[in-house]
């Protein structure tokens, strides 16, 4: 009998095969198929959490079945306090990304087939609780995610997609060579790889295991992405259709960051040797994402570099390697992930208008646009993480963690924070203030478009009012994050 979490998992993957027998000739059908699809596998992610315990720290709701009893490889789901949200953004957000984009002019068939393998890849990556399928889920997101910005991207699109591919697959070897050398130590075939590969981590040798670490950190740094390994996302993230910009920015970046957390409980040893260098990559990747951010006229550019702006903020509260820090990473996650989406909904909204993506083109936005520009400007105060957004609680936590431990570096934080609101604050003088002679008149928002954007900032701004479902959602497992982190060496 099929568990919920397999019941979650594969439901996308039985939704693309539906996808497969419909005729290509009838594109409404194949996107409202699509969005049904999507909209059960909320449901689903909805009803897991009403029966998730967020008091308990170990894996919930656990399915295993032995594929490979000599290599210790199984088929094995679980769900935690790290996952959890994760689980909820990723689904929320497919589902968004599906209502919110146009219909593609040519091949409506395999741009929903390609969205629902995606979120077939993304969640397996959420739920595997095994290596192997870790693994083979984190590769299966790179196909579809590929055929998206090549086919239906933009001008640059091939370019972008084979930058994409590159840097992924060299990620992906550098996660292999460390799966292998940690197997190499005494693995214990009683349950799953990753159980395994957790005790055979504690008779590695200190230096090895740092070793091991820096592998990981090359393959989860990469889609994270962590400078100077960033040079994939912004050609991808400006060139993939708005959907699939929706998920990299919102989903991919925030698995990368999942894979590192899991991989600092299993080598804590070289966690704490390696902490200063993870301080000093996010420092560097969170001032160099703002500085550039400053520079972009281009609003999906811009969008681009703030991600890696904030995926530094991420890293700097994992680096704390404590539950205050666990918190901060998460809440940095997801208001990150439900402001980007917000503004790339509505910056293709107002491109679908204008043709442009371009500040300069536009001005005086409020006059003739008033429903969008409540929207954007609640989405742009969000970015600047004011109160009364999710993304204050997250700056606050992440403040509150790095201060404990290395204090006056968290004036870094305070410039990057400043850089952040001064070129925020330029965009919202562009788009509302600054006239714009000879401008055509633009629609409004009609109420469909207005529900994906309204959806994602009124969970930002109800999440910024009241954190504390979040926060209790992972809180066992934090705790539990923190001890495997401070435990003495054997």
């Amino acid at each position: 009998m099929m568990g919920m979490l397999s019941l979650l998992l594969w439901t996308p993957a039985l939704g693309s095969l539906l996808l497969v027998w419909l005729p290509r000739h009838k594109p409404d059908v194949l996107r409202l198929v699509a969005n049904g699809v999507t909209t059960i596998v909320l449901a689903l992610s909805v009803w897991l959490v009403c029966r998730y315990d967020p008091q308990n720290p170990a894996l919930q709701l656990s399915e295993y079945f032995a594929i490979n009893p000599t290599s210790g490889s199984a088929y094995s789901l679980g769900v935690d306090g790290l996952s959890m949200p994760l689980l909820m953004l990723c689904t929320l957000l497919t589902s968004i990304a599906l209502l919110a984009s146009i219909r593609p002019a040519t091949h409506v068939k395999a741009y929903y087939l390609c969205i629902l393998l995606l979120e077939f890849g993304m969640l397996g990556v959420l739920l595997a609780q095994d290596w192997v399928l870790f693994y083979i889920f984190w590769e299966i997101t790179l196909f579809p995610l590929f055929f998206l910005i090549s086919r239906w991207g933009g001008k640059r699109r091939h370019a972008a997609s084979l930058s994409f591919v590159f840097y992924t697959l060299t990620g992906s070897v550098f996660m292999l060579l460390s799966l292998l050398a940690l197997s190499q130590y005494h693995l214990e075939h009683s349950g799953s790889l990753m159980t395994a590969l957790e005790h055979s981590a504690k008779t590695m040798p200190v230096q090895q295991q740092v070793w091991v670490l820096l592998g990981f950190l090359l393959g989860f740094g990469i889609k994270l992405p962590i400078f100077p390994l960033h040079g994939w996302l912004p050609p991808a993230h400006i060139q993939a259709p708005t959907a699939a910009s929706i998920l990299i920015s919102g989903v991919l970046l925030k698995m990368a960051a999942y894979g590192l957390l899991r991989v600092l409980a299993i080598l804590p040893d070289a966690a704490r040797i390696l902490q200063p260098l993870l301080v000093l990559l996010a420092l560097i990747g969170m001032l160099y994402g703002s500085l550039l951010a400053w520079r972009q006229s281009h609003l999906k550019a811009m969008t681009a570099y703030l991600s890696i702006s904030q995926m530094g903020m991420v890293l700097l509260g994992i680096s704390s390697l404590s539950q205050a820090g666990i918190h901060s990473a998460l809440l940095q996650m997801l208001a990150h992930s439900l402001t980007v989406a917000a503004l790339l909904v509505l910056i293709e909204q107002l491109q679908q208008r204008t043709r442009s993506r371009h500040i300069q083109d536009y001005g005086d936005l409020a006059q003739v646009m008033p429903r969008w520009s409540v929207l954007m400007t609640i989405s742009l105060f969000a970015a600047m993480n004011l109160p009364g957004t999710l993304g204050f609680i997250a700056e606050l936590q992440t403040l509150a963690a790095f201060y404990q431990q290395w204090g006056w570096l968290w004036i870094f934080i305070v410039l990057n924070l400043l850089i952040t609101g001064t070129y925020l604050i330029r965009i919202l003088s562009l788009l509302f203030i600054s006239n714009q002679p000879n401008r055509p008149l633009l629609a409004d928002l009609r109420p469909m478009e207005m529900l994906a954007a309204g959806i994602l900032v009124a969970a930002m701004v109800v999440l910024g009012l009241q954190p504390s479902p979040v926060l209790a959602l992972s809180a066992g497992t934090a705790i539990h994050w923190q001890h495997l982190l401070n435990a003495p060496s054997l």
